[in-house]
């Protein structure tokens, strides 16, 4: 009889691929809402990825391929002031 072999977690999760948009982000921000309602210290604060940064001009950064749309974000920000496009992602490829 065979024995069964698992592997741990993290070696599985390693085998997962995603195909990145590099062309496009996924996530598009509304400056000028995001600057009315101070929304980019908001998002920086909150997104456990650390996608979103606020630069010296005031402007939102955004780090896309940081992102595990986990829909914090979304769920945070005021109205408006995001759009995410989650066609740009793809579904992971597993390799088990």
């Amino acid at each position: 009889m065979s024995t069964l072999k698992i592997e741990s977690v993290p070696a599985r999760l390693s085998r997962n691929t995603y195909n990145l948009d590099e062309e496009e982000s996924h996530i598009e921000v509304n400056q000028e809402r995001a600057r009315a309602t101070g929304a980019g210290k908001l998002l920086e604060r909150i997104c456990p990825a650390h996608v979103y940064s606020v630069e010296e001009d005031g402007t939102v950064g955004v780090e896309y391929a940081a992102c595990l749309e986990c829909g914090t974000c979304l769920a945070i920000a005021p109205e408006g002031v995001l759009k995410l496009s989650l066609i740009h992602i793809s579904e992971p490829t597993r390799p088990y």
